[in-house]
């Protein structure tokens, strides 16, 4: 009789355990841990995210969302010695003789959002990838040696920084390959040099246009950074998307007033179903406002106007608990 107290206890710890082994995207990494001898953090970099990253609760059909495009780089590249949990890595010049078979993981929710190393923008539904001695950027072809699917992708992060993954791909791509459901894959990488790549299709190699300008009183995107080092201050950013001037709409309604952003995307389908869940749960209008920044598409998924902070803070309440999101307040453009 006293055995069962104790056995109800221990089988919910067990499923409690099992059920966060089951939602994390992969296998734990190291924890993170701190360096007496000066480990550098980038931005973006988070050894310890597969301990606290997931899949987003919205879907995608991936098949619409495009391969990246090996576009030439005319910045700088970063491609500087490193040093992460007490190990100096030392990045390779260029990308186009790569070769390397290993384990794939992915990284998803827990960036989204948030600055790569290279000073990017990570978008978990964008065809990008972390590595650890790629430059950034370049392109890399990677195929699922189970069942032989291929995508083509973007390297502007470092990572993965555990065991024996050879590279970490955004949860699009993981999902496009067909493993983002049992977190890593079997793959192959294969650098990709831009102007072999358009010479094999009869077309030459498109330069990237000069950054888009964006419409002055512009309100910053909100994200989340690691912080900043001065070993990885961004450079110029080029992003595979931006190889044509690109429209941007804003929906907003008319008015000033606090608003709320609740997520930004560059994929507008995802963008576009956050809108319409959104749209059914708050009444306060819900529109998307689209910016380009650094080349990069960005639409972002807001509320508001609000007419006092009492009601923002309603409405960011009734968002979090849904867990829809983390509203953060932004003013009107």
């Amino acid at each position: 009789m006293l055995a069962m107290p104790i056995r109800k206890p221990l089988k919910l710890v067990a499923f409690a355990a099992l059920s966060l082994l089951v939602v994390s995207c992969s296998t734990s990494r190291s924890p993170q841990q701190k360096s007496s001898n000066g480990v550098r953090s980038m931005p973006g970099l988070d050894v310890n995210r597969a301990h606290k990253d997931g899949a987003p609760w919205w879907d995608v059909d991936v098949s619409r969302i495009p391969d990246a495009t090996p576009t030439l780089h005319t910045g700088p590249y970063k491609a500087n010695p490193y040093t992460v949990l007490g190990k100096t890595y030392f990045p390779i010049q260029e990308s186009k003789n790569y070769v390397a078979s290993g384990t794939a993981s992915w990284y998803g929710t827990k960036f989204h959002g948030q600055n790569t190393a290279n000073g990017e923008v990570y978008d978990l539904y964008g065809m990008s990838a972390a590595h650890k001695t790629l430059p950034l950027p370049s392109y890399v072809k990677v195929t699922n040696l189970d069942n032989n699917r291929s995508v083509i992708l973007r390297v502007n992060d470092r990572g993965p920084f555990y065991s024996d993954r050879i590279i970490d791909l955004s949860y699009a791509a993981a999902k496009k390959l067909g493993y983002a459901e049992t977190g890593t894959a079997r793959v192959k990488v294969e650098g990709i040099d831009p102007q072999q790549w358009w010479a094999q299709r009869g077309r030459p190699a498109p330069l990237m246009l000069n950054e888009p300008q964006v419409a002055q009183n512009s309100a910053p995107v909100v994200t989340a950074s690691t912080g900043t080092v001065e070993q990885w201050t961004p450079p110029p950013q080029q992003h595979a998307a931006a190889v044509v001037p690109v429209q941007v709409k804003n929906t907003a309604p008319a008015g000033s007033g606090q608003y709320l952003q609740v997520g930004a995307f560059a994929n507008p389908d995802a963008a576009e179903l956050l809108r319409s869940k959104l749209s059914s749960m708050v009444s306060a209008p819900v529109f998307i406002s689209s910016i380009v920044r650094n080349q990069q598409t960005l639409h972002r998924v807001r509320l508001g106007p609000f007419g006092t902070p009492g009601e923002a803070q309603q409405a960011q309440n009734s968002v979090r608990l849904a867990n829809l999101g983390q509203p953060s307040v932004v003013t009107a453009e």
